[in-house]
């Protein structure tokens, strides 16, 4: 059962610096937010929340990387703060985004008539990730822009989920049925109620699932689009699993990288029988769009 109490982790960094600090909590973090602090110098403050006591190690090893490569020490301020009270206050912060050519996010605070040519995605921040602020989150919406421009696939899988945005999406934009799975059981309940709250629970099914390894997950392949914005590890480990569970001709979406781990990734795939179609890039992030 998740804490009543979360850790929550703060740090002041310049502009310069923000993508790997961002980049370094949010490897560790359920979410993550960051502001303007002072935009006269630039100055930004990232706040990231997880499970009390989870992942110590690895964040202190993330953070030294990001002081590696930016030169930038900056002080971490630790506090526990209770649920309710950080998504209230990351709901406050949450403003309306415009993604690519298609896309508008939205929280349930703003209320707003639909922006012409543009697809409203209505989310509010949680501690499920995904809310279109992350790079990750944002560069997935665009390739599915792009994949939607030359392609109309029929099956779709969403692996690790999050908060549902890329499957309500695909949804929204191709108006076909999508399979989402997320480990975190919290993450398929908040997915699939995302899904209503869009009015597209008819089209979309959340579900809790240990990924390739889920029954449910392997008899609906082969898949003609899969979104896997997850971390790199993963990625690779799952490289075989998903190049056999794609439709020849059959495309990915890969995310949750950084920019140093490309190289890595693109070779799990290449091996795996798939090749790079594109490469997209958002501050210190990469997504992939592979193709069988």
């Amino acid at each position: 059962m998740m804490s009543e109490e979360l850790d929550c982790i703060s740090l002041t960094v310049p502009g310069e610096a923000l993508d790997h600090f961002e980049a370094a909590l949010g490897s560790v973090c359920r979410a993550v937010s960051f502001f303007h602090q002072d935009e006269e110098r630039d100055i930004w403050n990232i706040q990231g929340v997880k499970e009390r006591g989870a992942f110590e190690a690895e964040l202190a090893s993330a953070l030294l990387v990001a002081e590696m490569l930016t030169g930038q020490a900056p002080e971490i301020a630790r506090s526990l703060v209770p649920v309710g009270g950080w998504l209230a206050r990351t709901k406050a912060a949450f403003p309306e985004q415009q993604i690519g050519e298609r896309f508008v996010v939205r929280g349930t605070h703003i209320a707003a008539p639909d922006l012409p040519g543009r697809i409203t995605l209505t989310l509010d921040a949680g501690l499920a990730f995904g809310t279109g602020e992350h790079n990750s989150t944002r560069g997935c919406l665009v390739a599915l822009e792009r994949i939607a421009k030359r392609h109309r696939p029929q099956r779709i899988l969403d692996l690790g989920t999050g908060s549902g945005i890329l499957a309500i999406a695909a949804a929204k934009l191709m108006h076909r049925s999508v399979l989402a799975s997320d480990i975190d059981p919290r993450a398929a309940r908040v997915a699939n109620a995302n899904a209503k709250l869009n009015g597209v629970a008819p089209l979309v099914q959340a579900i809790r699932a240990d990924g390739w390894a889920d029954r449910r997950i392997a008899r609906r392949a082969p898949y003609d689009l899969v979104f896997a914005n997850i971390l790199a590890r993963p990625l690779c480990a799952m490289a075989h699993q998903l190049a056999a569970s794609l439709a020849p001709g059959g495309g990915a979406i890969l995310a949750g990288l950084l920019t140093t781990q490309v190289n890595w990734v693109v070779s799990a795939h290449r091996r795996a029988g798939l090749r790079l179609e594109r490469r997209l890039t958002d501050g210190a992030w990469s997504i992939l769009i592979l193709r069988k």
